[in-house]
């Protein structure tokens, strides 16, 4: 019968096609995935301009559960906007017409869902289905045969939907019923038409099933937009809608289910789909207005047929008589009564008809009809020739491997127990062992490091016999079927897992549940029954993610095995797991990321699977991180599906348990705009769940999930429902308090509340009140929360994160319109959460302008980090993240940089000022000259200050990456900064103040000099003239002679008075006593009894008893007397050697005692003794007494003997002596009469020019050899303080020297300066690179000289002094030329000009190779020690930092800078191996702060005053040191390995008994602590 519509019908088809746009997804049907895909269209709310839009506008709508989603109108100017044709005159014979145009633009919204159907592959069509269905939209059945000729039963496209409703039955005990759809009995009821019909059969149906308060359009109807336009393609469609009631007997229509089918167009050209009909409906009503012979032969042949026929007769004015008779006739053959005809005319009251029909179809219920299911249904269908949609081979080879699984299933947590062994008890053990390792809560008086090796072993345990399981039978099917299933069978399999999965599990859980609530309603519940209840739930839910989960774990165990050395890498049976997952993820499944029943990460398990899906990727992996938490059943789950279409791994029955991840594709438009490939969208479990809440722990299980997720979001959407303030309440809490711990870290999200059902338009502004409590609230809780984690200072919400109440909030109203089973979503909600999501999607456009997003090896770091730092108690000091440290360690890197630049100006501008002074005549001298010195030094130190904070400020807006994670460290840079200026400023005035003190010393002996050298140069002028006068001329031996004798005599004559020598110990001495004025007689009574301060030297200084005052009781003083001794004894040890440094460089400057050097001294150990620290040692008045007496003898002793030197230096008659050969020499060339320039030149190159180049060189050297080795390879090591602690750590591992750990243990200063000088002895001994250095700066300043040389020629000066005068002028900014010196080159000079500055020329050559040779034949550390800035020290002083070590373990703070709040260490050691020991049993202690922190153990230092007191409150004492817990179990295997080789070492060293160590450190390797180390300080090669 349809046979001739077939060509007609095809063309309609390909036509629509074509004003679709769909012909291309002929051969490729759209997917889920492409509508999923998230595009501009997509978040912005476009209507259609086009018929192309058309498809893609359905697909967004019902995907969003848009109750406009089948409207098809093409979006076009209202009529008032078109030319206005209101002023028109009306002239009443002008013909009225209506305008077809409109319609033929657009097209029936059936026929658009049949194209779309039709193109979309099985899972689109099934979630298609799925939310037409929540839209209450009917359901189509059967597909007209379109681009097949056969027409397709959908029934795979609906067996995802599930419904639940309340049958009279259960209405009493308020039970209910939830069942897939597909799966489900009930009557059929079919509606078809026979003929044309003049009303409207579809909006029949809608009122007959709509409950009386609530009209919905359940059938698309003429009556509906677009619902007039001519159906092409739809006729031969069978729709099906269903009634299903909701357990009240007043307002319900039926008291059980019943379905209700549509069929469109006429029976007569749709007989196989009426015949399909016949065989499913319990009754069948035939919608006619007229019955011909022809009809009548065609109903005649139903008369086998068991459905219950009802015909709805029409007429409009007179009866039908034919009609009626032809009706008479079916009567006996159709088993007709006069109840089965019901009449329409036009009289008829439409309510009155509907009610009639709805009596009718109530009685065909009461009459126990046949109940069929969707699933009986397609049998039948089978029958007549009808496709099944889920026949193909694909789905029915998946369903066959998923049915081979679950077949087995029968009691579901007995399978659980039995077949997915690995994820029930040892997986919870697992995780409370983690945890117990993070807070030792019972530990009791174990010691801390056996405890923990406990823990380690007992966890190792679980996993081996975790390893020890074999895959079950199911297990090994399961992995076959996601591994070598096809993709699309892959899909099918996994659909058809869940659907039989959640079939077996429904019913058991709703009986659970019941007898859950029941219990909890019960007053004085017992809580063990409710826990066993509890458990019971979580064990009869079962999904694939349980599956996925059981994976996981024999990953991981393998993994654990593997790591342990028991199994090797080639024979891993689990290796390829993690791909497949990656795939699946890719693929847009959800991927559980936190065991909810376990509370725990399977980390290796979820960082491998990320990895892969990285690798998958090929590193285009950035993602924007959205997160919804909220209080249970708030619909958070619902909001993500709506706003994403995501539908969550969430087994039927349950709540999401623990967190979910879903990976959406971007389209390219998006991604440029958002600056991400990807959102990641995490749903969490729901907090405060009904079933957690009675148990232990769940606000602590609420508070690791928020802080976990919130953390790794970019944006969390806190999701509340108005109705229940208190728990409202306590989610704030829980947010507020994550989002405090971010702050803290530096991780600021964004944050959107959503309030649901509230519905009034005016919600914004009536709202406004609570939004302003709101925010009260969230202060309120902010408070309390920094409270809670121990934050000293104030703060408020705003403070945590930016947030805006107007912006951030968002009224949702509920999402049924009306009282389910029965109730549509409300398009109000729809269209909110659509609003929503184009808010986010502008906020992460903004935000990827100034923020960079994560990809995923950045997010695994976070994970990594966050859920090391949630398994501590305190979150905020157990925090550590790579991708700090890395930020932090490139800002320290940064940092170091700008203050050697900063000091390198500044040494470059002292060493020019020197040079300046230096140059100075005497009468320049005088006055204040340090007053102006001192204006530019603050100038200079200002720019230079200004240029590092503005370097500072650049690169934190450099964009650079996680910069905001390290925002909280920005001020203490500053700070250092501003140390640093104050450091250098106080270095610059004393070198200039220094070098003016010393040059008028000097002039003051240069004035006596130049005196005596006057009267020397005339008697030398008078010999010349006596010699020249004789007769004879005196050959060589008798000149010399002559001046021998002329030379002896003047000095005789000369009253040489040579300089005052001083007692300089005398001096000191005084000094000594007035530093002690005013500190009693004691003191006084000490200082008369102490010996000459010569008689005390640093090496005999010892500690007494008497420097120790303990005012504690005796087992106390006895622990602490070695403590505090050690202690005591280091300071002294420590200020000794920096005096001793401080003299060696005064003695090395060969210039005369001063009595500020003897000040400076006693300052130092003044500021010393006056450190905190150093302050809470109980040391006597005696020790400083004592410790000055020996640092201030070994002073007087040196500084007495510089003196001496000095004077010997500078007594005039050595001086003169110096000057002879010159003078005897200058005599003969006269006497000669030779040409004197050459020797005149030599002389200055040689006594002038030579202490000057030396001098230069020296000042620059040390400048250039810092700047050289900071750009060598080896500079990385030395790049900030963590990498320097790293490389000197790996070369201690590789060398294995017992000596060299002590040195640096005990003392660490000491030996980082013999550390670097070794390492620049290393680099610079025998290599050519100082050479060239050497070479470069004295290059440079020939160079220089040479240009001056000529410049003075063009001079015309006439003199050879006014030559020479004009030469030390020229370079007086380079060069420091002595005076003294030149007096004599310049006597008496007949020299020509051009020629000597030709010889000097010559002689310059000569004299660089002579000045290099020179620096060649000195050793690399006397070279070192006669530079101006020594790079040694320059090199410590960037490695060194604050010097500050942990006041338990001694290991020393690594920040940057050097005017940090906070001390840290990346790795600390056990404290034994800074000679702690236990009191009674005298052994080395093993323990290690970084898990004496986290333990129940309490410790007693000098701090204390000998109290105990708990580790976990460690700050209490020591604030400004933050001693975080090891990142991992292994990253305190480095120093553990250490102690274990060197035990018994360590004890003969300190004196004590070798410790007892855990088991588990005997089996630490070498390259066990290698790794330790790097995992340590975050290394990842």
């Amino acid at each position: 019968m349809e046979v001739s519509h077939i060509p007609e019908r095809s063309k309609a088809f390909q036509d629509i096609l074509s004003r679709l746009n769909l012909e291309k997804h002929r051969s490729r049907k759209i997917r889920l995935r492409d509508v999923l895909e998230i595009c501009p269209g997509g978040i912005k709310n476009r209507i259609p301009e086009a018929l192309s839009d058309l498809p893609w506008h359905f697909l967004r709508k019902v995907m969003a559960v848009n109750g406009t989603a089948r409207n098809t109108s093409i979006g076009h100017k209202a009529p008032e906007e078109e030319m206005s044709d209101d002023n028109k005159e009306l002239h009443i014979d002008d013909n009225f017409y209506v305008s077809d145009a409109e319609i033929k633009v657009s097209l029936h919204p059936l026929d658009v869902l049949c194209a779309v159907l039709l193109y979309s592959d099985s899972f689109l069509q099934q979630e298609i289905l799925s939310k037409m269905s929540m839209c209450q939209f009917a359901l189509p059945l059967l597909l007209p045969a379109l681009d097949i000729h056969k027409c397709t039963l959908m029934l795979w496209a609906m067996r995802d939907i599930v419904r639940k409703w309340r049958p009279h039955s259960l209405a009493e005990s308020r039970g209910f019923r939830e069942e897939s759809l597909v799966l489900t009995s009930m009557p059929t009821i079919s509606f078809v038409r026979l003929g044309s019909c003049s009303f409207s059969k579809s909006k029949l149906l809608n009122d007959v099933l709509s409950p009386s308060q609530q009209h919905q359009n359940f059938f698309i109807h003429r009556d509906m937009e677009s619902g007039n336009v001519l159906r092409q393609i739809a006729d031969g469609l069978v729709e099906i809608s269903w009634y299903f009631p909701g357990g009240n007997e007043n307002s319900d229509l039926f008291p059980e289910p019943v379905a209700v089918t549509n069929l469109r167009g006429d029976i007569e050209t749709q007989w196989l789909q009426f015949s399909f009909l016949t065989e499913v409906s319990s009754a069948m009503f035939i919608v006619t207005e007229s019955i011909s012979e022809r009809e009548y032969e065609l109903l005649s042949s139903l008369k086998e047929s068991t459905a219950k026929y009802y015909f709805i007769l029409n007429y409009k004015n007179e009866k039908p008589i034919e009609t009626l008779g032809f009706l008479n006739k079916l009567a006996p053959v159709l088993k007709l009564s006069k109840s089965q005809l019901l009449v329409k005319d036009s009289t008829t009251n439409n309510a009155g008809f509907v009610k009639k029909v709805q009596s009718t179809i109530g009685n065909i219920m009461n009459s126990s009809p046949k109940t069929v299911s969707l699933e009986a249904m397609a049998v039948m269908a089978r029958d007549l020739g009808i496709q099944v949609d889920e026949d193909c081979q694909a789905c029915q080879c998946a369903r066959k491997c998923a049915e081979e699984i679950t077949a087995e299933i029968r009691d579901v947590a007995k399978y659980k127990r039995e077949m997915l062994r690995l994820q029930g008890d040892p997986w919870k053990n697992l995780a409370k062992v983690e945890k117990e390792l993070c807070r030792m809560k019972s530990q009791g008086d174990m010691a801390t490091e056996d405890y923990k090796s406990e823990l380690k072993q007992k966890w190792l345990e679980i996993r081996r016999q975790q390893n020890q399981c074999g895959l079950t039978n199911g297990l090994t099917k399961f992995i076959n079927g996601i591994e070598h299933l096809p993709t699309v069978e892959k899909h099918y399999f996994l659909k058809w897992m869940k659907f039989s999965l959640d079939n077996t599990a429904r019913g058991n859980l709703s009986k659970m549940r019941v007898e859950y609530k029941t219990k909890c309603e019960t007053p004085g519940a017992d809580r063990k029954q409710l826990e066993k209840l509890d458990k019971l739930i979580a064990d009869s839910s079962l999904g694939v993610e349980h599956f996925i989960r059981e994976l996981g774990q024999f990953y991981e165990a393998e993994c654990s095995i593997v790591k342990e050395g028991n199994k090797a890498e080639n024979q891993r049976q689990f290796i390829h797991l993690p791909a497949i997952a990656a795939d699946l993820m890719l693929e847009g499944f959800p991927m559980e990321l936190i065991d909810g029943d376990a509370s725990n990460i399977p980390m290796n398990w979820v960082v491998d699977v990320l990895t892969h899906l990285n690798i998958r990727l090929e590193g285009r992996s950035i993602m924007v991180v959205i997160t919804v938490l909220g209080v249970q059943s708030t619909g958070k789950s619902t909001l993500l599906n709506t706003m994403f279409g995501l539908q969550f791994a969430v087994s039927s029955g349950r709540c999401t348990r623990g967190a979910f991840m879903t990976l959406i594709k971007v389209t390219e438009a998006v991604q440029k705009l958002s600056g991400c490939d990807f959102i990641l969208v995490i749903d969490t479990e729901g907090l405060k769940a009904p079933e957690l809440t009675t148990l232990e722990d769940s606000y602590q299980h609420d508070n690791e999930l928020a802080t976990l997720v919130i953390g790794l979001s970019d944006i969390t959407i806190v999701n509340m429902a108005m109705e229940n303030a208190t728990e409202m309440k306590d989610i704030l809490q829980i947010v507020v308090h994550a989002f405090l711990r971010m702050e803290e870290i530096g991780q600021k999200p964004n944050c959107q509340f959503v309030h649901q059902n509230v519905s009034d338009v005016s919600a914004h502004d009536q709202n406004m009140r609570d939004r302003k409590h709101l925010l009260e609230q969230l202060n309120e809780m902010t408070k309390a929360a920094a409270r809670m984690e121990k934050q000293s200072r104030e703060m408020a919400f705003s403070d945590i994160m930016e947030y805006n109440p107007e912006k951030h909030n968002w009224y949702i109203p509920g999402l049924w319109h009306g009282v389910p089973p029965m109730a549509p979503v409300n398009t109000g909600y729809s269209e909110s959460v659509c609003e929503l999501k184009k808010h986010l999607f502008e906020f992460i456009e903004n935000r990827s302008r100034y923020r960079a997003v994560k990809d995923i090896p950045e997010f695994i770091e976070w994970l990594k980090s966050l859920w090391n730092a949630v398994k501590h108690e305190n979150f905020i000091f157990s925090f550590r993240n790579s991708l700090v440290a890395e930020a932090y360690n490139q800002l320290s890197m940064k940092y170091s940089e700008w203050e050697w630049d900063f000091r390198k100006k500044m040494y470059s501008w002292i060493s020019d000022k020197e040079t300046f002074i230096q140059n100075q005549p005497p009468e320049k001298l005088e006055g204040d000259p340090l007053a102006s010195l001192k204006i530019e030094a603050q100038g200079k130190l200002q720019e230079e200050e200004k240029k590092l904070l503005d370097n500072l400020e650049q690169y934190f807006k450099s964009g650079a990456s996680n910069l905001n994670l390290i925002e909280k460290y920005r001020e203490d840079f500053k700070r250092s900064a501003n140390s640093l200026k104050r450091e250098l400023e106080s270095y610059s005035i004393s070198n200039c103040e220094e070098a003016i003190r010393i040059q008028r010393g000097q002039h003051k002996i240069d004035t006596i000099q130049t005196g005596y050298k006057q009267t020397i140069e005339g008697k030398v002028d008078r010999l010349l003239a006596e010699c020249r006068n004789r007769k004879h001329k005196l050959d060589n031996e008798k000149l010399k002679i002559e001046f021998e004798t002329m030379w002896r005599k003047t000095l005789s004559e000369l009253k040489l008075s040579s300089l005052q020598k001083r007692q300089v110990v005398q001096d000191m001495d005084l000094q000594l006593r007035k530093d002690f004025e005013n500190r009693g007689s004691a003191i006084n009574q000490m200082l008369q009894h102490a010996k000459s301060l010569l008689g005390y030297r640093m090496k005999s200084f010892t500690m007494k008893k008497e420097y120790l005052e303990l005012k504690w009781t005796t087992a106390v003083v006895e622990f602490f007397l070695q403590d505090c001794h050690r202690k005591t004894e280091e300071l002294a040890l420590s200020l000794m050697d920096e005096c001793k440094k401080y003299i060696e460089e005064k003695v090395k400057s060969k210039t005369d005692y001063d009595e500020t050097y003897c000040g400076e001294l006693l300052h130092m150990v003044n500021e010393r003794l006056k450190r905190e620290d150093v302050q809470k040692l109980p040391t006597t008045p005696s020790f400083e007494v004592d410790l000055k007496l020996h640092i201030l003898g070994e002073a007087a002793c040196a500084f007495q003997k510089m003196h001496e030197d000095f004077i010997k230096e500078n007594d005039p008659q050595q001086r003169l002596e110096k000057l002879k050969p010159q003078y005897f020499s200058i005599f003969m060339d006269l006497y000669l009469e030779k040409d004197e320039s050459q020797t005149r030149a030599k002389d200055f190159c040689y006594q002038c020019l030579k202490p000057a180049l030396v001098g230069y060189v020296n000042k620059r050297l040390g400048l250039e050899i810092v700047d050289n080795f900071l750009s060598s390879e080896q500079a990385v090591e030395y790049a900030s303080r963590s990498f320097f602690q790293l490389s000197v750590l790996k070369k201690l591992l590789e060398e294995m020297n017992f000596d060299n750990y002590v040195k640096y243990i005990r003392n660490y200063e000491k030996f980082v300066k013999s550390w670097i000088q070794r390492c620049l002895i290393d680099h610079y001994g025998g290599k050519t690179s100082l050479r060239e250095l050497e070479k470069g700066i004295l290059s440079t300043i020939i160079n220089k000289i040479k240009g001056v040389l000529k410049n003075s020629i063009n001079k015309n000066n006439k003199t050879v002094s006014a030559f020479l005068d004009s030469f030390c002028k020229e370079l007086q900014q380079d060069l420091v030329i002595s005076c003294n010196s030149l007096v004599g080159v310049q006597f008496k000079s007949t020299a020509k000009i051009e020629q000597l500055s030709d010889n000097i020329r010559t002689f310059l050559l000569e004299l660089e190779q002579q000045i290099l040779t020179q620096f060649n034949h000195l050793q690399l550390d006397t070279k070192l020690s006669n530079l101006s800035v020594k790079p040694q020290d320059e090199i410590f002083k960037r490695v060194f930092g604050c010097g500050k070590q942990c006041p338990f373990c001694k290991a020393p703070c690594e920040a940057g800078g050097t005017d940090h709040k906070e001390h840290f260490v990346s790795v600390h050691r056990p404290k034994g191996l800074g000679n702690f020991r236990d009191r009674d049993s005298q052994k080395l202690e093993h323990s290690i702060c970084s898990s004496d922190v986290v333990s129940n153990r309490e410790f007693q230092t000098a701090a204390t005053a000998g109290k105990f007191h708990p580790f976990k409150d460690y700050r209490h004492y020591y604030p400004d040191w933050r001693i975080q817990p090891d990142p991992s179990i292994d990253a305190s295997d480095y120093w553990k390995f250490v102690f274990k080789s060197f035990n018994d070492q360590f004890a003969r060293k300190y004196d004590a008994k070798a410790t007892d160590l855990p088991r588990d450190w005997k089996n630490i390797t070498k390259e066990d602590a290698l790794r330790g180390l790097k995992q340590g300080f975050y290394l990842k090669k």
